[in-house]
């Protein structure tokens, strides 16, 4: 992880002195283990799937997500640490043990953080979750218009590319949403196993169906380091899940040293400070995050 974080700017201790205190990050995905890296800092788990009331992750996903915004990197003396490792965690399962899920748990999710965004401070949803089912594959279907709402509600919306490139037209659903944020791998030319499947320029491509530029920006997604969903473990997992909330941590901290900036301001921002990689844009959107160039005045 700390490798991840040198290449986007910033060193070991952190990036800049700021670590997304105060920052409220939802994050919709399979759940969340109490591992020691979250510390007392998940203020809220709701579980769409089946209404259980204790954080658990049957999957792991949701857990190495938190750890890449969030984790404090107790477990490991401080080597894998996340990029906003004082922000705080609204984890919300809906998805499964094997990481599938309905549209419906998802825009429950979403309804239940823009009900609660002020009680708990959110700022940031990260969605590392996305369809590629043909009738999903519209602005007007429910998953966009769902993310389109948390949009215009304030929040900041942060979702994945997806995992079907390299082709044209591959941004999965809700990321081919013209309003949030679309984040894809920077570092797909590398071979990754993802589900059991090796690939290589795995990271969704634009343009959308209805012809929107897409990703809006690219982050590392190959082998990143994160919690486990077991006490004190770490693993590595790979594609535009894990670039996603590299993204949302980094917001995390801008949202610190900024709170006052809309969502607008922050993708905005965001594209203006990406690093130019010299991909066409349907591939890397206006480019790299660059944390410390995000964060400068």
């Amino acid at each position: 992880m700390n490798q991840v974080k040198a290449k986007l700017g910033c060193d070991a201790k952190g990036c800049m002195g700021y670590t997304g205190r105060g920052v409220g990050v939802a994050i919709l995905d399979t759940g969340i283990f109490l591992h020691r890296d979250f510390d007392n800092r998940i203020l809220a788990f709701e579980d769409m799937t089946s209404r259980r009331k204790t954080p658990y992750d049957d999957n792991g996903h949701g857990t190495h997500i938190a750890g890449i915004i969030g984790g404090n990197g107790l477990s490991s003396g401080g080597f894998y640490t996340g990029i906003a490792p004082g922000s705080h965690i609204l984890a919300l399962k809906v998805l499964d043990k094997n990481g599938n899920g309905y549209a419906s748990d998802v825009l429950s999710g979403l309804q239940w953080v823009k009900q609660h965004m002020r009680e708990y401070q959110i700022r940031i949803v990260n969605i590392s979750v996305g369809s590629f089912s043909k009738r999903n594959m519209s602005e007007n279907s429910a998953l966009v218009k769902g993310v389109d709402a948390a949009w215009d509600a304030g929040l900041i919306v942060v979702v994945a590319a997806g995992n079907n490139g390299p082709g044209n037209r591959t941004i999965t659903t809700p990321g081919i949403s013209r309003k949030v944020i679309t984040v894809g791998s920077s570092d797909d030319d590398r071979e990754i196993e993802v589900g059991g499947v090796r690939m290589v320029d795995y990271s969704g491509r634009g343009p959308t169906g209805d012809c929107i530029c897409k990703p809006d920006i690219v982050a590392p997604g190959s082998r990143v380091v994160s919690c486990a969903n077991r006490q004190g473990k770490y693993t590595f997992k790979s594609g535009t899940s894990m670039s996603t909330p590299l993204v949302s941590g980094a917001i995390a901290l801008l949202l610190e040293k900024y709170p006052e900036m809309s969502n607008r301001d922050v993708k905005l921002r965001l594209l203006e400070r990406a690093v130019d990689l010299g991909l066409p844009r349907n591939q890397q959107g206006w480019g790299e995050l660059n944390i410390r160039k995000l964060l400068q005045a």
